[in-house]
């Protein structure tokens, strides 16, 4: 039976994570040449809710 190549494993483990970490870089950057518009859906994250103030009788 063959033994485990463990220096293999790990190299390959540390190229998935170098590859990942390019590929979240290239998004970043990307994202900051084109940013997009937000769809709406974070807006109400973004601003505070409004206060609710009781009406005022007349």
């Amino acid at each position: 039976m063959a033994t485990p190549n463990y220096g293999y494993e790990k190299r390959q483990r540390e190229l998935a994570k170098k590859n990942k970490k390019a590929d979240k870089l290239r998004e970043k950057a990307e994202r900051k040449v084109n940013p997009q518009p937000s769809t709406g859906d974070d807006v109400e994250a973004v601003q505070p809710p409004l206060p609710t103030t009781p009406p005022v009788p007349e």
